[in-house]
């Protein structure tokens, strides 16, 4: 029950990481960590917590790159 549960939260966590890093690459705006916190290893886990998004968001697009049921518009 515990592990379900906190599976379920790591990957919202993933989620929303993945949909910040998207909403960088496609508008240019960026999460600011110091809204957040003026401590600079807490900054240091923010910015890694937003690398794993932009990680997620790379392997998506290769992933989908790489299947026949998506195509490329642009």
């Amino acid at each position: 029950m515990v592990l379900g549960r906190l599976t379920h939260y790591a990957f919202d966590a993933v989620l929303i990481s993945a949909f910040l890093a998207g909403m960088k690459r496609s508008t240019g705006l960026t999460f600011k960590k110091e809204s957040i916190s003026q401590n600079k290893e807490i900054n240091v886990w923010i910015e890694k917590y937003l690398n794993v998004g932009e990680w997620v968001l790379d392997q998506s697009v290769a992933v989908a790159g790489a299947s026949s049921f998506f195509e490329r518009k642009r």
